[in-house]
């Protein structure tokens, strides 16, 4: 196996400038295809992103600029290493237990038996770095927060100790839980200058999810039998791929939309069709006439659509939403009303009381606070103009005064309080009439009335507003609903309802031909853009495959199952990695998990992954595996040794597994290797030995 990474692609476009999301690539190619202008706008259009395309839905034409960005040179991430991690009271550990590297490449195993407190430490890493775990979140969420061991009543807290390329000490993550729930913890990383910040001060954005230093036997199971768009995006965001798969999907979507407004005339045709004949009105009759005729004049069914019987449309549409028209409840009303009234009587039996003159102190008081607040460098009094006015001696003085005249004000500022809220109630039944309501009639006039009395400060003016004005409204709006309920009974049997079926038919009819003649110069620049992607794809993910190949042949031992390609097909919700491979020299696109055992799954998914570990934009030197070797027969865990030493060379690999079949290949290939042994007693304590 070869795990030079001299053959793996650059740095993701993350590391590239803004402004340049296409690839030169991409640009240089457009420039030079057999596109049309307007099929070439599209491909520009979508690159440029959702305003850009809808404006080309549109019809608009515009030039958008085509630079050839340079590819600035990828400066790649400092790489880190496991230095040291330390857990206590997490999952099955109790107190404090260790495990120490050395931070930089190699190979450590760690074997133990079921319940030994393996997982736990793996888990506990992902944990700390991410504050979750991928294994929980498809877990019922009693499982989710058991995180707390049943040993251990102290703190529970994970350490992790970094140790990055360029530095001369460690940085060290920590995680602790005070609550219940397994996201209740706080994380806190400590620089090695001291400093101390949070997880994302350390730059690593998305890159935990695109590299994951960390795999556990379900995830490598799903890489290849899980969700097919999690490991597609995975990739192009590894290849640095993702902009050109938006860039596709938008394009994609924005044919998928033109084609759906193209079609849906038809789709609908003959329901209109059905709802026409059921009338009998004869203008329903030459619209069927007009509809199935060899070409469809939209003119003239634009003139039926639009006799819809009243000679004033607009008037129909009033008359339709005054038949639904609602106002406030009468009972409504009168409790708003006798809060007001109430709200009154209370602040005027305060007025002129020391409550009211103390409340007056304490607003006053708390004004002059917050304006020294704001203006903390200015002693002077704004009012009075004395000086060295309010100072720190002053502000004590005011906050003790507020204190002492608060409850002497307590009553007095609850009256005031009530007569507020019943003002704010007061004027949230006051909306302004409907922008349809014609403003001259006799409704509009009496709303307009009614509106106005939001301006009305005094309370019982207030009262009285709503109790009389607020009569008047209902009862002339009891009589126009009536009104328009009798003008709309339809002389014409259901037409003006047949009439608006029309209309959308035609509206849609009209976006139709638009979108058709849009739709083909869109669909010649989605089938290049896809074809080229397709090309840029594969030359992307060509040197990765080539390494999981690689992987492969050394995991498969004397199977004849070849690995014969990764691809990255489809999009959207379709997008998938497609893997290949030919059982006993007969080739078969997609067929791999149809012919593989769990053993032969879990060695693909290995394959697939320890490659990603090696590509030079991976900040991350190291990589837990926790359980790889489970239902693999001996054969391939011989062959996952050798594998495992070599990467070792380049990367930090930590294994932890229960089965020993893997340390007795190290040993008796003579493999590089650091082996340790954990154990768990009955109360949670655990320890790592040599």
């Amino acid at each position: 196996m070869t795990t030079s990474q001299a053959g793996f692609p650059s740095e993701p476009q993350r590391r590239r400038r803004a402004a340049s999301a296409p690839t030169g690539s991409l640009w240089d190619r457009l420039s030079r295809s057999p596109l049309d202008p307007a099929a070439r706008q599209w491909v520009a259009a979508a690159a440029h992103g959702e305003d850009a395309l809808a404006a080309c839905a549109r019809g608009e034409t515009f030039d958008l600029p085509l630079p050839a960005e340079p590819v600035q040179p990828v400066q790649h991430a400092r790489r880190c290493y496991l230095n040291r991690v330390r857990v206590q009271g997490f999952r099955g550990i109790g107190r404090a237990a260790t495990l120490e590297f050395p931070p930089g490449p190699g190979l450590t195993v760690i074997v133990g038996r079921n319940g030994s407190g393996k997982s736990s430490f793996a888990e506990a890493v992902e944990a700390a770095l991410t504050g979750r775990n991928v294994r929980w979140d498809g877990m019922p969420a009693a499982w989710r927060d058991g995180w707390r061991n049943l040993h251990f009543d102290d703190t529970t807290e994970i350490t992790v100790e970094l140790q990055r390329s360029g530095e001369h000490a460690a940085t060290r993550v920590t995680r602790s839980w005070a609550g219940e729930s397994v996201r209740s913890a706080r994380g806190e990383v400590v620089l090695p200058n001291g400093e101390t910040g949070s997880l994302a001060s350390l730059g690593w954005g998305d890159d935990l999810s695109r590299y994951r230093p960390f795999l556990s036997y379900d995830e490598l199971g799903r890489t290849v039998t899980g969700r097919s768009a999690e490991l597609y995006d995975t990739l192009t965001a590894l290849l640095g791929l993702t902009e050109l798969t938006e860039t596709e999907r938008r394009l994609a979507k924005a044919c998928d939309k033109l084609a759906k407004a193209v079609d849906r005339p038809a789709r609908d045709l003959s329901y209109l069709l059905e709802q026409l004949r059921a009338s009998t009105d004869p203008r329903a009759r030459r619209a069927v006439e007009i509809l199935t005729a060899p070409s469809t004049d939209l003119g003239r069914l634009a003139a039926i659509a639009a006799d819809n019987g009243p000679s004033d449309p607009a008037q129909q549409v009033v008359l339709r939403r005054l038949r639904r028209l609602a106002v406030p409840e009468r009972a409504l009303m009168t409790d708003v009303v006798s809060e007001l009234r109430g709200a009154a009587m209370e602040t005027a039996m305060a007025a002129g009381t020391k409550g009211d003159r103390a409340r007056g102190v304490v607003e006053l008081l708390r004004q002059a606070l917050e304006y020294h607040e704001r203006h903390p460098a200015e002693t002077d009094c704004p009012t009075c103009g004395s000086t060295d006015a309010l100072g720190t001696a002053w502000v004590y003085r005011a906050r003790a005064e507020i204190a002492k005249l608060e409850p002497v004000a307590a009553s007095t500022a609850a009256a005031h309080q009530r007569a507020e809220d019943a003002r704010d109630q007061a004027r949230f039944l006051m909306a302004p009439p409907p922008s349809w309501l014609p403003p001259d009639s006799e409704l509009g006039l009496i709303w307009a009335d009614w509106a106005a009395g939001a301006e009305i400060t005094d309370l019982g003016e207030l009262a009285a507003h709503i109790d009389t004005t607020g009569r008047r409204l209902r009862s002339a709006a009891i009589a126009a609903r009536k009104a328009a309920t009798e003008r709309l009974s339809d002389p014409t049997d259901g037409w003006a309802e047949v009439a608006e079926q029309l209309g959308a038919w035609l509206e849609d009819a009209r976006e139709a031909v638009k979108a058709r003649e849009t739709l083909e110069p869109a669909v010649r620049a989605l089938d290049w853009f896809t074809a080229l992607a397709r090309e840029l794809r594969a030359e992307r993910l060509r040197p990765l495959a080539a390494q999981s190949e690689k992987v492969w042949g050394r995991l498969r031992q004397e199977r004849h199952i070849d690995l014969e390609a990764l691809r990255l097909v489809g999009r959207g919700a379709q997008r998938r990695v497609a893997v290949d491979v030919s059982v006993d020299g007969t080739e078969g696109a997609d067929n791999a998990p149809g012919l593989l055992s769990q053993g032969e799954f879990q060695a693909l998914a290995l394959s697939i992954c320890l490659p990603r570990t090696l590509v030079p934009g991976n900040p991350f030197g190291f990589l837990l595996l926790d359980d790889p070797v489970q239902a693999m027969d001996t054969e391939t865990v011989e062959g996952l040794s050798a594998v495992l030493a070599e990467v070792g060379r380049h990367r930090q690999i930590v294994v932890f597994t229960h089965d020993t079949r893997l340390v007795d290949a190290l040993r008796r290939l003579g493999l590089p290797a650091s082996i340790r042994t954990i154990q768990r007693d009955a109360m949670s304590n655990v320890w790592v030995a040599e």
